[in-house]
């Protein structure tokens, strides 16, 4: 078995890694009960890069991420049948007593 990849990214390409965070009904409980957050991520960015550009960016510690794959939807455009892109998200645990305040974060 091989040992996995490290992580070669700069600050600069750290950042645009979270795309935006995702916040759902089930995501606010998942925030309440589990200390878990959810993002929207670039498709290429790996566990790692996630998890770097958390702590990078809202200067908390990260215990663990899982990402999911969403594949995007069949749409209608008129009569014209399209499709809406793949994304990936990305649930990550902060450690216990640690938050992320999105709201603080965008006034900054």
């Amino acid at each position: 078995m091989t040992a996995p990849r490290a992580s070669r990214m700069s600050k600069e390409q750290l950042m645009s890694v979270l795309v935006a965070p995702h916040v759902t009904e089930k995501t606010s409980l998942a925030m309440q009960n589990h200390n878990q957050y959810t993002f929207r991520v670039r498709r290429d960015a790996s566990k790692a890069d996630i998890r770097r550009a958390v702590e990078l960016m809202f200067e908390v510690k990260v215990v663990g991420v899982q990402v999911v794959n969403e594949p995007g939807k069949a749409r209608r455009f008129g009569r014209v049948l399209g499709r809406t892109q793949d994304w990936k998200k990305a649930y990550v645990s902060l450690e216990s007593g640690q938050t992320i305040d999105y709201e603080a974060r965008a006034k900054t």
